[in-house]
């Protein structure tokens, strides 16, 4: 027991100790039953994250399943395929940013510094990873956000744990309240940025993963895909932007904190610092940082190869021209991005189990027997829900499938196709951002390395989404059943 998980508490051991022996008996005679109970525990598991790292928890999970024939090898390893370019740009994407993290907190603290608007800096994150999103990937917007709040995270620490003075700065104001307000503030502009990914990611054929795949079975081609879309999310990115101005005036569901001004101080002292002890080598290495940043926006945007491909190369690009050529030094970028490329695996072990077990079958064939009219609204209903517990390009997947095969049988015409087409997405991409399972770059944040340094729990980000689920849910909602 002392060893078992480790330094986590002693109630949650023996909840997973429940957990396994309960599913045993559950699981040989109600295998479906079963199937649900595990997709229930693993969502514990990841909002138990700062308790305990949802890899070795879930992976007990993961590992059960697959022992008692709930799923197989083979299946997971398809969903892994499936999904294998999503691997490669966590293990080389996340890396490749790591190495442009001065760059990142280069332009962030002049940002930083010239801002002083609190709505302005929200809007700000919201509409540039609504942006970035819609051209590149959300979750490499996500690793960008994750770099520069600990990397800020950091600089008020250095100070705040130093043991030597600092001019103008009484350090007895750096803990406390005033600390748990640039926490506050953290949290809330990384959530902002985070719900922004989901903005931008639902217009365009490469914002997320299931879209790619939506618009290939339709025969959309960039342009077409954002002018089908485009009624829906337009309005919902509106929306999106007035919520977000909401939020920070009204200061609830734990937004509206400011930058403490001793924090702000730090922030403007760390850049005149920074900017007067700037060595020529450090310059050089700006400018190599910067001349990869747009050639990773080229060929992101031009979709010249997989995304970790470009990962690997900026990787290749960036440390060539810089110097950086010792083993160790390439190690620490890998760090952060591996054991959460580990948790998707297993991740995708609970998604084979999903499909095996035909979980979502009957909600498919029930909406696919209602009357046209109805059948769009219920298809985003239901795509958003089950996108929320589980993974919304796998219900993507399924739905688009299940929908396509009833075009072909002659079931639904071509009209009705697009419009059930258009509603999976809207549904996948914008309720889904209720839980931090629903979108990879909301689990990405959660079990990064600043959750726990902000306090981001799993309660609080979905606090936090909770009025985004509202507002772009409904509004999603709406749209799709006036429109469509």
């Amino acid at each position: 027991m002392k060893y078992f998980l480790g330094s986590s508490p002693k109630w949650f051991k023996l909840v997973m100790i429940f957990f396994l022996l309960v599913n045993i008996p559950i699981s040989i005679f109600v295998p479906h039953v079963g199937a649900w109970l595990f997709i229930a525990e693993f969502i514990f598991t990841l909002a138990m994250a700062l308790k305990c790292y949802p890899l070795q928890s879930g992976g007990l999970l993961a590992i059960e399943i697959i022992a008692l024939g709930l799923t197989s090898p083979e299946s997971a390893y398809h969903e892994v395929d499936q999904n294998l370019e999503v691997v490669l740009l966590l293990v080389f994407m996340v890396a490749g940013i790591y190495f442009m993290k001065p760059l990142l907190m280069y332009i962030f603290s002049k940002i930083f510094t010239k801002i002083k608007s609190k709505i302005g800096l929200s809007l700000l994150f919201v509409f540039l990873s609504a942006i970035l999103s819609a051209f590149l990937d959300a979750l490499t917007v996500t690793a960008v956000l994750i770099s520069v709040a600990v990397g800020f995270y950091g600089v008020y620490q250095k100070i705040n744990t130093s043991e030597e003075s600092h001019d103008a700065i009484d350090k007895k104001e750096l803990t406390g309240e005033t600390l748990e307000q640039f926490r506050s503030f953290l949290r809330s502009l990384i959530m902002h940025g985070v719900v922004g990914t989901a903005l931008g990611g639902v217009c365009t054929l490469v914002g997320e993963p299931q879209n790619l795949l939506i618009g290939e079975r339709l025969g959309w081609d960039f342009v077409a895909f954002f002018l089908k879309m485009a009624p829906i999310t337009l309005p919902v990115l509106f929306c999106g932007l007035l919520t977000t101005v909401l939020l920070e005036v009204t200061g609830t569901f734990g937004f509206g904190a400011k930058l403490p001004s001793i924090a702000d101080q730090i922030i403007q002292g760390y850049t005149r610092e920074e900017d007067a002890k700037r060595t020529s080598q450090e310059k050089y290495a700006l400018k190599v940082q910067a001349l990869a940043a747009i050639l990773l926006i080229l060929g992101l945007a031009l979709h010249i190869a997989p995304v970790g491909f470009i990962g690997l190369a900026l990787i290749v690009f960036q440390t060539a021209f810089i110097g950086i050529t010792d083993e160790h030094q390439l190690g620490h970028a890998f760090e952060e991005a591996l054991p959460f490329t580990g948790l998707l695996v297993v991740f995708f072990v609970v998604v084979a189990m999903i499909h095996d077990q035909h979980l979502f079958s009957p909600i498919i064939h029930w909406a696919l027997d209602q009357s046209p009219e109805s059948q769009p609204g219920l298809f985003y209903l239901a795509n958003g829900f089950l996108s929320a517990i589980s993974d919304n390009v796998f219900v993507a997947t399924v739905y688009i499938g299940e929908v396509q095969a009833a075009f072909k049988n002659g079931i639904i015409g071509r009209e009705q196709f697009e419009h059930l087409a258009i509603a999976i997405n809207a549904g996948t991409n914008l309720p889904s951002v209720a839980t931090p399972n629903g979108q990879a770059a909301f689990l990405f944040l959660l079990t990064s390395a600043l959750a726990p340094l902000i306090n981001l729990s799993y309660g609080k980000m979905v606090k936090m989404a909770l009025p985004y689920t509202i507002v772009l849910g409904g509004v999603g909602y709406l749209m799709v059943r006036v429109l469509l």
